[in-house]
């Protein structure tokens, strides 16, 4: 895959009479070319690409969107008994969307890690044995000491899938 985007040029006073005399559009450079196996894993290949830019904007953010009280925990919601007046902001609006921003980066950086291996440890130890029915069937062995944490592997995976429902409903406020 190779993108490249070139900067946003800036409308010039003389932009207006170049479009109407000339057809000349003032815009930026876009080149995308998309290689077969960019797809294959493309929640992977994309991931490279969203999570440096989640990054940058979550440092260099000047607003924040409108977030559902329904999508952060109960102690980011306004504070009860505070008063706002019409179109202001609550002392937690902010602050819901950092939330929002922090998952969203979360679920792309688990994207390139291999979490999964923190909630299991020890060793296996397999033994094949021969079925009376003629099949063969695996058996922990004597040495197996290979345990999962599926309570916290899942609550991780929860955390994850949350992220990437935040990052499409919060798709179209991805600006600065």
């Amino acid at each position: 895959m190779k993108v490249k985007i070139g900067k946003y040029p800036k409308h010039r006073w003389y932009s207006n009479f170049l479009y109407e005399k000339f057809g000349w559009r003032n815009e930026p450079t876009i080149k995308v070319k998309i290689d077969e196996w960019d797809t294959w894993s493309m929640d992977h290949t994309l991931s490279h690409i969203i999570l440096p830019m989640l990054k940058q904007l979550n440092k260099h953010k000047h607003g924040a969107p409108y977030v559902s009280l329904d999508d952060v925990p109960q102690d980011l919601w306004p504070p009860e008994g505070e008063v706002v007046p019409d179109g202001d902001t609550d002392s937690s609006f902010f602050k819901r969307w950092d939330w929002v921003m922090g998952e969203m980066i979360f679920a792309f950086q688990s994207k390139d890690d291999d979490w999964e291996a923190r909630f299991s440890s020890g060793e296996h130890d397999m033994l094949t044995i021969k079925r009376d029915d003629g099949f063969h069937e695996l058996v922990k062995g004597p040495n197996d000491t290979y345990k999962v944490d599926w309570e916290g592997r899942q609550a991780y995976q929860d955390r994850i899938s949350n992220g990437f429902r935040l990052f499409g409903k919060y798709y179209e406020n991805l600006w600065d």
